[in-house]
């Protein structure tokens, strides 16, 4: 990867995103990195309980997860 677009990779922010197969806008989110690896020592106990249940409701409750570039100002 060329300097100039690795470096530019290191500052976007990107996120994982279960999107709900029943309720539109009901999805959810969290932050990973450009290859949809979250943190999880760096979320709340909440957060995590919340990642694990959208991966175990994949094809369930949510959707195949995609990595986003995040909407969120960091």
């Amino acid at each position: 990867m060329p300097a100039k677009t690795c470096e530019a990779t290191q500052h976007q922010h990107y996120e994982l995103r279960f999107r709900s197969l029943f309720n539109e806008g009901r999805g959810l989110s969290f932050p990973c990195d450009a290859h949809g690896e979250v943190p999880l020592d760096q979320l709340s106990e909440r957060a995590v309980m919340n990642y694990l249940y959208a991966r175990a409701c994949i094809g369930i409750e949510y959707a195949y997860p995609a990595v986003m570039l995040s909407d969120h100002l960091h």
